[in-house]
């Protein structure tokens, strides 16, 4: 790319001093928003002369990506290279979007219709791809669906975990392994050969603490990167919800910041921050390699300009000695686009 051909007028983001070790934060300090304002991370040498208000598209994405609100989304790439992104139902019977680049998502329909939700609990919500205080575990041979109720993996009450919601799923070591949790610790529990029920005489574990949510584990390297939210996820402008990060080098931890404080006693490292254009940065996708095996994370925030849904947001995950990072650990307004 030349980018003598790319014009940006616009700031990509807030930064902060990341010199000097952990950014490890404690409850009493979880908005985390600090530093200055830095316009020159990830962006073209050439930013001056721009006609007002023009921001390429040829090269580069503007946050948010949608301005749909998409809670607590979930992306699948798809035999046919596509991308599938699944959420919340904010839209009703849970939203299903196509992209080819990450960047551009076109609604294509809903996981479920009136006819075919989930039953188990007549009266619940589907809520990050489960239903609230129950999970569930649906399937199709197509990622836009029609999704066919397998029944449910448990309730909170036959697990004995209150707050049974945001689910994931791994593969390794010749086992499929499950990982839930809110608010009252992340656990995980094996699961049978076909991943649809729990395996048998075989017990629930714990790999977190009482602060974190929306589990997610990414292997890279010797290290598995345990990413959660924490903070409070739905209270609009006052949101304080951030996405932090430990790394084990077992899949069922321990998990520790850079400090060596395990990830069982609430400690990690802020990966994602609000900043003055979004609050709320948390509950991540699953993390994507392009073709320069660049990687992106998506993820959801508030808006402040309109903060009465959760929109799709979308950033670069790096690494520096074996640790993940976002530039300036908050979202950036504007950035190269993924290679696709």
């Amino acid at each position: 790319i030349d980018t003598d051909d790319i014009c940006i007028d616009t700031p990509i983001g807030e930064t902060v001093d990341n010199s000097g070790g952990s950014n490890s934060q404690k409850a009493t300090d979880e908005d985390g928003i600090t530093g200055d304002l830095d316009t020159s991370a990830g962006t073209p040498d050439n930013t001056d002369g721009c006609p007002e208000g023009l921001v390429s598209n040829d090269y580069t994405y503007t946050n948010p990506i949608s301005d749909l609100s998409l809670p607590d989304p979930t992306i699948i790439k798809a035999d046919n290279g596509n991308f599938y992104l699944y959420a919340t139902e904010n839209i009703k019977n849970a939203p299903i979007l196509e992209s080819t680049d990450l960047v551009n998502w076109e609604l294509v329909g809903t996981a479920f219709t009136e006819q075919n939700r989930p039953s188990f609990l007549p009266d619940g919500s589907i809520w990050g791809d489960e239903w609230t205080y129950g999970i569930a575990a649906p399937t199709s041979d197509n990622p836009t669906g029609p999704f066919s109720d397998k029944g449910k993996l448990f309730q909170n009450n036959e697990i004995d975990v209150q707050n049974s919601i945001d689910r994931f799923y791994i593969e390794g070591n010749g086992k499929n392994t499950f990982f839930w949790g809110s608010f009252i610790g992340i656990y995980g529990h094996e699961l049978s050969e076909d991943g649809l029920t729990l395996k048998r005489d075989t017990q629930k574990f714990q790999i977190a603490g009482t602060a974190y949510e929306a589990t997610y584990i990414y292997k890279r390297g010797q290290y598995y990167y345990l990413f959660c939210a924490w903070g409070s996820c739905c209270e609009g402008a006052n949101s304080t919800y951030q996405t932090v990060v430990g790394r084990s080098e077992s899949l069922f931890g321990l998990y520790l910041n850079k400090n060596g404080e395990s990830m069982s006693d609430n400690e990690h490292e802020i990966m994602i921050h609000g900043n003055h254009l979004f609050v709320g940065t948390g509950h991540n996708t699953e993390i994507i390699s392009d073709n320069e095996g660049k990687t992106w994370m998506l993820y959801h925030a508030f808006d402040l300009n309109d903060p009465t849904g959760r929109v799709l947001m979308l950033d670069e995950i790096q690494l520096e000695n074996d640790w993940s990072f976002v530039e300036g650990n908050t979202p950036n307004l504007s950035w190269k686009k993924p290679s696709f």
